[in-house]
Parts: C-alpha cells; structure tokens; sequence
C-alpha cells in the first residue's frame, strides 16, 4: 500500500486525489473536513490546530498499518491542517483508494475516526463571544 502523509498550514483535496489514483483502483473515497461557523449554537471565528509533529505522523503510520491489515487498500492519503482555520478552511483530507468502493468507504471512515481519537492534534476554538476553548 502506498501512503501519503502530511501535516502543513494548507491542504488540498486536489493532492490527495491525485495521490490515490490508479488505474488498478474503481473505488476512491475521499473524507474532507472543513471549519463549521457554529459549534454547539455558537459562532465560531476560527481554530487554531497545532500538534507534537513527529508523534502525530508516527501515530498516522500505525492507522495506515491498521488499514493494510483490514482492507485490500492500495492507496492512502491522509493530510491534516495545522495553524488558524477559518470557516469553510480544510482541516483534514482523508483520500482511499481500492479496487472496490465498499473497501474505500470502510478504510475512509475508520481512519478518519482513529485519527481523530489518537492523533495528537489539538485545537483552539476561538468564538464570536470572545471565549476561547
């Protein structure tokens, strides 16, 4: 399986795409998150992501390692935004590519999900009101 990642200030679905394709693979899943304007009814203004780089690509690793070993995965892009975002930014691509979509759909949705419980990238909410969190 070959793996993209990548944690820098911007992120493109475009490179994740082009990462995962081949002309081997009919199925391509791609997961982008954006910056909502509202969490939980409250204005958002932006985020701030920021992490531990080397512990959080190595962590990145072992969810690729976990993909290889659940799914017949032939490509896996994950890309992660750090610093402010702003509504509408890209904070996260996750990009899958296998022969068959229902394999792509399944990889896609555990390794966003495992990313966000073990990857140490945090972030700072900054909202309208002035509170920060």
């Amino acid at each position: 399986m070959d793996v993209l990642i990548k944690i820098k200030e911007i992120i493109t679905v475009q490179e994740a795409l082009e990462f995962i394709q081949a002309p081997e693979c009919g199925g391509e899943v791609i997961f982008a998150g954006t910056v909502r304007n509202h969490t939980k009814q409250r204005s958002v203004l932006k985020l701030f992501y920021e992490c531990y780089e080397a512990m959080a690509v190595s962590e990145m690793h072992k969810i690729a390692q976990q993909v290889q070993e659940k799914w017949p995965v032939q490509k896996l892009a994950m890309l992660h935004a750090i610093g402010d975002k702003y509504p509408g930014d890209l904070a996260v691509v996750i990009a899958v590519a296998s022969a068959h979509r229902g394999v792509a759909f399944d990889a896609c949705e555990f390794v966003i999900d495992t990313l966000k419980e073990t990857v140490p990238i945090w972030k700072k909410e900054f909202f309208a009101d002035g509170e920060i969190i």
